[in-house]
């Protein structure tokens, strides 16, 4: 006889362990070893069967691997808790004493440090890995940075947020590194590559949040607590890698006024160019002329190619490319697509941009921000794309280029204001007028040699990596369509991207045609049928008089003024002959009119008379009623035919791939219908527009 096991010795019972005793395991409390757990990485496991892995009769239990918890036993961490916890209770004692000096002395100076520098070493190996997981560690951050300070978020919890964020901001903008970004109902979506290592995180809006008591911020905190040394680290890397100190100098006065980007300022290899910049944008603004000759003359060769770009509505080509029709001597930089050779063929990659050009691409612009306009996203997206002239007005903060809106070296701004029809005429009038010199502009202003777009022009250039044509995000106009740049079509899915003709299957407009001019037509015939009383036309006097010829509602004066008006119309008689020839000419081109539309229908004209009279169809609809039908039957064939086909080969299946084969078709089914009624969505807009 073999022995007998012991039950919870062997298996899932052995494998997993109960959080309470973890904690009893570990002899520390629960919330010191919630923290424990998220800067160790260890969350709670699954196993396969609850009731073999519980030993009490309770299964709705959190359950961890018992090597995780054994792991903690080891934990330096776990000394500066039982430190923290011996300390909290001599400041209660000194409290109940009312020993209250003795109290904050112990908090200001016996409180332990926790440092996470071996923790960190732990769980990343290699940096590779903490940039691959430095997504949500951005995400956090960045929420925090734009918290109100309360009792549970501390002001300089979020003022090491600000600042960590605004230097991996700088990293970005000295290594052009930024790629795509994208506006969302959640806040603005980022993306950057660095050492090869594609970075996503989101940054909420600037608008006012208001903390609520239904979020945890003590788990919170602690993952911040983790994310700011993750990130302190990785700046670090960053940082030393490019040659450039850290940390970098940080200017208070500046960060108080609301200087964000412009109050840090690096130093190392590769920066004497940004010294450079802000020296000449400081002579701008004290008033040196010479500076401004010169950027006058820098900006003389911008303003042309402008102005080229303005003049072509269709150009599609890059001005940093040197594309412009017509220049002989022009280098075609373009990159290379590569083309499928049929429908069933496999999608190639299509070459992208380098770093380089798209870290160019605004370069030789100056930028000027509207009041309106969101300044913190929009100059770290400029910086990013080589831009390092932008000037804002003075109440968005310190840091500017230039604060005077009238600079003649602006080669853009960014507005976000209503068109010029729009404002009152004292704001309209006198636009035509000299710019003056100062240093306000009115409102609804325009001045020449300037291009004016709104802010999605910039997200969509950059995401496009090439300049878009400026005249579609004029100020007022409808723009186009905001997509994302990390959704790549799929084949059978709706493409908002591409032409309607090219996914509609085959029929599917006509079909649609058909269907709607059916539905105008019953919406026509409802309208006719629910006329209210108050506007039905009254009744006349030939309603009034019954088959039989007797008067139902007439008197005598009521026949009287018929026999007048009787005798007043005979006594113009050459009108009406003239009247008559003309609704007889009229009927007769009509009359020809229906027989050729019936001809061309495969009707005869009394065919053709039948049916209008019948369903009320007019002649003029007929054929493009018939050729909906026949789309419909033809569509309607097809689909059976393929119905029918598939029910043969499912029933040379076995029952496990007929069932797996139900399932896709029901899925595709409704991805097919979702995608169609996309299409007739955009199908009647584009209607509607033409």
């Amino acid at each position: 006889m073999g022995k007998i096991k012991k039950k919870g010795t062997s298996g899932q019972a052995k494998n997993f362990i109960t959080r309470t005793q973890a904690v009893r395991k570990l002899q520390i409390s629960l919330p010191d070893f919630r923290r424990l757990c998220i800067f160790k990485g260890i969350y709670p496991r699954e196993p396969r069967n609850k009731k073999k892995a519980s030993k009490s009769s309770t299964h709705l239990t959190t359950f961890y691997y018992t090597k995780d918890i054994q792991y903690l036993l080891h934990e330096p961490l776990l000394a500066k808790f039982r430190d923290h916890k011996a300390l909290a209770k001599k400041i209660a004692r000194s409290l109940g004493r009312g020993e209250v000096g003795d109290a904050a002395r112990l908090e200001k100076k016996g409180a332990p440090k926790l440092s996470l520098d071996h923790i960190i070493k732990e769980r990343y190996p290699t940096f590779v890995d903490a940039l691959r997981d430095l997504d949500d560690a951005l995400s956090l951050l960045f929420l925090f940075a734009n918290l109100p300070s309360t009792s549970t978020v501390p002001p300089k919890t979020i003022a090491l947020c600000q600042r960590l964020c605004l230097e991996f901001e700088h990293y970005l903008i000295t290594t052009n590194s930024l790629r795509k970004s994208f506006l969302s109902i959640k806040g603005i979506y980022y993306q950057a590559t660095v050492q090869g290592q594609d970075i996503l995180w989101l940054v909420p809006y600037k608008f006012v949040q208001r903390v609520t008591g239904d979020v945890d911020f003590r788990i919170m905190g602690t993952f911040v607590e983790f994310y700011t040394t993750l990130l302190g680290f990785v700046n670090f890397r960053l940082y030393t890698s490019i040659g450039l100190v850290y940390p970098p100098k940080f200017n208070a006065k500046s960060d108080e006024q609301g200087g964000e980007l412009g109050a840090i300022t690096l130093e190392g290899r590769g920066i004497e160019e940004p010294k450079q910049i802000e020296a000449q944008a400081n002579r701008h603004v004290n008033g040196d002329m010479d500076g401004e000759i010169e950027a006058r003359g820098a900006n003389e060769e911008i303003q042309k190619q402008i102005a080229a770009v303005e003049e072509l509505p269709d150009a599609d080509f890059d001005i940093q490319d040197g594309n412009a029709p017509g220049a002989e001597e022009a280098i075609n930089d373009a990159i290379d697509t590569f083309e499928t050779t049929g429908d069933d063929a496999d999608i190639l990659p299509q070459p992208q941009a380098s770093g380089n050009e798209e870290g160019s691409l605004f370069a030789p612009f100056t930028f000027f921000l509207c009041r309106e306009t969101p300044r913190q996203p929009l100059e770290f997206i400029l910086r990013s794309f080589g831009c390092k002239r932008i000037g804002w007005e003075e109440v968005l903060g310190d840091g500017a280029f230039t604060n005077n809106e009238s600079d003649p070296t602006i080669t853009h701004q960014v507005v976000d204001r209503p068109p010029l029809s729009s404002l009152p005429e004292e704001q309209v009038s006198n636009t035509d007028s000299d710019v003056p010199a100062t240093q306000v502009v009115r409102p609804g202003h325009r001045i020449p040699g300037r291009t004016y777009v709104q802010p999605q022009w910039v997200w969509d250039c950059i995401n496009e990596a090439k300049l878009l044509r400026p005249d579609l995000y004029a100020p007022g106009a409808t723009l186009p369509p905001h997509l994302s740049p990390w959704v790549k079509p799929t084949k059978g899915a709706y493409d908002p991207t591409a032409p309607l003709a090219e996914q509609e299957r085959e029929g599917e407009a006509e079909e649609a045609e058909g269907l709607d001019d059916e539905e105008e037509e019953d919406s026509e015939v409802d309208a006719e049928d629910a006329v209210p009383a108050s506007k039905a036309k009254p009744p006349t006097d030939t309603d009034m008089i019954d088959d039989h010829g007797m008067d139902v509602a007439g008197s005598e004066s009521d026949s009287d003024s018929a026999q007048s008006a009787t005798s007043a119309t005979s006594s113009f008689a050459g009108f009406d002959d003239q009247a008559a020839s003309e609704s007889e000419t009229e009927t007769a081109l009509t009359q020809h009119q229906r027989e050729l539309e019936a001809e061309a229908a495969g009707l005869t004209f009394s065919e053709s008379a039948q049916i209008t009279k019948a369903n009320g169809t007019p002649v003029k609809g007929i054929l493009k009623q018939i050729k909906g039908d026949e789309a419909r039957k033809k569509a309607a064939r097809k689909r059976r035919e393929e119905e029918e086909e598939l029910e043969r080969r499912k029933m040379m299946m076995g029952r496990k791939k007929r069932k797996l084969v139900d399932k896709m078709l029901y899925s595709n089914k409704a991805k097919d219908e979702e995608a169609e009624k996309l299409r007739g969505k955009r199908r009647r807009i584009e209607a509607g527009k033409t």
